[in-house]
């Protein structure tokens, strides 16, 4: 059986998805379109899906019949409301992050499905997905050892003047405290953020690069340089060293280039383009576990924990590099 997806935001990774599932993946199709501007709606149906059905408003997308399983895509503030509905209506629901603008939104979606008794939340936490991530998680399972320190780096070649602090931390580094927490099989503790010196294409409201510093419930330190100005490129590094030895992330691929007497490659500038496939087989997963009815992956959990972490790592960027706990409830078993 084919299943019917409804997707919720049409913006750019709306139509992304849109475009993934109508063209790339199988076993689903797009039925049902929804965005507060309706005109992005419109040009997705147009350009993609020209037999989904437009809806006014999210709320009425998920309670359509032939709606099985939600795309939640729209802005933040947006997810709590629409994936509490399509648990309520007892929908699979894959979530881009952040699950919730709060960690008191994403506990609320946690205990609402949690009284549903079975997973139905995916969040589109995509890194557990690259294959490099995967490659590595197995060369620490398997060669390095206990870990013991993580040696991080998140680096964007330039963001717009609205990008502020806190979202090194919400837009960021969310994506590095997900997948670390996968990586190690580990929680955090603690956090601290530690400022060098200002880069000079850093504007008034930002405080770039930064410096953060997570501690583990097992005792793994973690350091993760966040830059978001640095210019050259998107580059995401991350080296786990442990007890036998180390293991680094895969860099991209590419070409190795000699031309006028330099050795060279190409650095990708575009998030889109270093995770692209990844977008591929996390919708995949999702698919295959929403025509059975539920969900896999990234849980609603793990959307919890990072919201969780997320907010004590602001705290941490106004506490002059003191430690701010980090304190998770005993998780549900659900979750287990």
């Amino acid at each position: 059986m084919t299943l019917n997806i409804g997707v919720i935001g049409c913006g750019m990774i709306g139509r992304d998805h849109t475009r993934r599932i109508q063209q790339v993946l199988s076993g689903a199709q797009v039925v049902a379109l929804s965005d507060v501007n309706r005109a992005n709606a419109e040009t997705v149906r147009r350009d993609l899906a020209p037999d989904a059905t437009l809806f006014d408003t999210g709320e009425a997308l998920i309670a359509a019949p032939e709606v099985h399983a939600v795309l939640v895509t729209s802005w933040g503030a947006t997810h709590e409301p629409y994936v509490l509905a399509a648990i309520a209506a007892g929908k699979p629901v894959f979530c881009e992050k952040p699950l919730a603008t709060t960690s008191e939104g994403a506990r609320r979606i946690v205990e609402a499905e949690v009284a549903h008794g079975s997973r139905l939340v995916q969040v589109g936490f995509m890194r557990r997905y690259d294959a490099g991530y995967i490659a590595l998680k197995a060369a620490v399972q398997q060669h390095t050892g206990a870990p013991i320190m993580v040696h991080a780096a998140h680096r964007n070649p330039a963001v717009p003047e609205a990008y502020v602090t806190p979202m090194a931390i919400h837009d960021t580094l969310i994506h590095e405290i997900d997948v670390f927490r996968w990586l190690l099989d580990d929680d955090y503790v603690s956090a601290r953020v530690l400022y060098p010196r200002k880069a000079s294409r850093s504007h008034s409201q930002l405080r770039d690069p930064q410096v953060v510093v997570l501690e583990t419930q097992k005792g793994v330190l973690i350091d993760v340089e966040v830059f978001v100005n640095c210019a050259y490129g998107y580059d995401i590094q991350c080296e786990v060293v442990g007890e036998e030895g180390t293991a680094r992330l895969p860099e991209p691929m590419a070409i190795d280039l000699r031309l006028g007497a330099l050795r060279q490659n190409a650095i990708l500038t575009d998030w889109k383009d270093r995770f692209v496939a990844s977008y591929d087989v996390e919708l995949n997963d999702f698919i295959a576990a929403a025509s059975k009815g539920g969900a896999t992956g990234p849980s609603a959990w793990d959307g919890y924990a990072a919201a969780v972490t997320s907010d004590a790592c602001v705290q941490a960027q106004e506490s002059d590099g003191q430690a701010v706990a980090i304190v998770l409830p005993v998780r549900p078993a659900l979750y287990n």
